[in-house]
C-alpha cells in the first residue's frame, strides 16, 4: 500500500540538522520510522535520494512518501499463563499481572495483554475508553509485574479514570535500586517527558510533565536498596526515570542504566519493580478497598541473593 505523497522546502532552520533528524521532526515520525523511509528511498531533496545521516540545507526541495498508518491495534481472546484474579465484581476486576504481559494492545505489541486475557476469561469489561483499551484506568509496562485494576461497569470506569486523575488512589511499588538513597527517604520532583534522542524511552527534562515520587528505604544490602515506593503522578516509566537520574537505577534494567553483571548475578532479565499494593475507594460500595501482590519468584529470587550476601 502507498502512503501520502508530501513536498515542501526545507525551513531555514533546520539548515545543517541530519535528514532522519529533518523528516522526524517535519512529519512528526519518531526518528526509527524516518531513517526507514529513508533508507527504503522514501525521501528525495532536488529529487535525489539520500542517507539518514546526510546533512539537509535551508530552501533545499524534499519529498517524501509517507508510510500507510498503522492498522488499529485489535484484542486478542487468549489465556494468559500466570495472569491471576485478585477480585472481580459487577464494577472491577483487579489482576495480578506476570512479566511479559501488556495492559492492553498497542502498535507493535504481539504479545498477551490483560484485556485478552480477561476476555478469555470470561469477563466484561467496560465499553468506555479506546477500542483497544476499554476499561484500562491505569497501566503496568510490561515488564513490571504486580496488581492492576481494570474497569468492568461504565460507572466504574468514569469514577476510577477521575480518582487516578485526581491522585486518590494510592499506588505502592516496591523496587529494588542499585546503591544506598541519600537521603533513605525522600521525594523526586523532577518533570518527564520523552527522550529526546532514544524512542521508547524517557527522561527528565525540563519541559516535561510535572512528576513526583516519594520513597523510602525498607533494607539496605551491600550493592542494592529495597525501597517502598508510593507514586503522586504516574508518568511512563516515572519510578524507572527517577530512579536512573539519581543515578540508583533498578537493578535489571538496563534500558535505563542498570549494571548489567549485577543483574546477570541475581540472574535477572528485567527491572526489579513491582506494582505491591493498589488502594481506593471501591466506585459503588464506597468502601475503601485495597488489593496486594506477592512477589513473582525472578524477583524473590534475587532478593534472595542479595540478602545472602550480607
Amino acid at each position: 500500500m502507498t502512503g501520502e505523497q508530501r513536498s515542501l522546502p526545507v525551513p531555514d532552520g533546520l539548515d545543517g540538522m541530519r535528514m532522519d533528524q529533518a523528516v522526524s521532526r517535519l512529519f512528526g515520525l519518531s526518528r526509527t520510522v524516518a531513517a526507514d523511509l529513508i533508507e527504503n528511498g522514501g525521501a528525495l531533496v532536488n529529487g535525489v535520494t539520500k542517507q539518514k545521516a546526510d546533512k539537509v540545507a535551508g530552501g533545499a526541495w524534499l519529498e517524501v512518501t509517507l508510510p500507510p498508518p498503522p492498522a488499529p491495534p485489535t484484542i486478542v481472546v487468549e489465556n494468559v499463563e500466570g495472569l491471576r484474579v485478585v477480585f472481580a465484581d459487577d464494577d472491577i476486576v483487579a489482576v495480578d499481572k506476570p512479566v511479559g504481559v501488556a495492559a492492553h494492545p498497542s502498535p507493535g505489541w504481539t504479545g498477551p495483554t490483560v484485556i485478552g486475557g480477561l476476555a478469555a476469561m470470561g469477563h466484561r469489561i467496560s465499553t468506555s475508553g479506546a477500542a483497544e483499551r476499554q476499561g484500562v484506568v491505569h497501566r503496568l509496562d510490561v515488564g513490571t509485574t504486580g496488581i492492576m485494576v481494570v474497569a468492568k461497569s461504565e460507572h466504574a470506569y468514569t469514577a476510577l479514570k477521575r480518582a487516578f486523575k485526581e491522585r486518590e488512589v494510592d499506588k505502592r511499588y516496591h523496587a529494588v535500586v542499585q546503591g544506598h538513597l541519600d537521603p533513605f527517604s525522600g521525594t523526586i520532583d523532577a518533570p518527564i517527558d520523552r527522550h529526546p534522542q532514544h524512542d521508547y524511552r524517557f527522561a527528565v527534562m525540563s519541559g516535561g510533565k510535572p512528576s513526583v515520587t516519594h520513597y523510602d528505604t525498607l533494607e539496605a544490602f551491600p550493592a542494592a536498596s529495597l525501597v517502598d515506593v508510593h507514586l503522586e503522578t504516574g508518568r511512563t516509566h516515572q519510578i524507572r526515570v527517577h530512579f536512573s537520574a539519581m543515578r540508583h537505577p533498578c537493578v535489571g534494567d538496563l534500558q535505563y542504566g542498570a549494571d548489567p553483571t549485577l543483574a546477570a548475578r541475581l540472574g535477572l532479565s528485567r527491572q526489579w519493580l513491582h506494582a505491591r499494593q493498589l488502594s481506593f475507594v471501591h466506585p459503588t460500595t464506597l468502601e475503601q478497598v485495597t488489593f496486594v501482590s506477592e512477589y513473582p519468584s525472578d524477583l524473590a529470587h534475587a532478593l534472595e541473593l542479595l540478602r545472602d550476601v550480607q
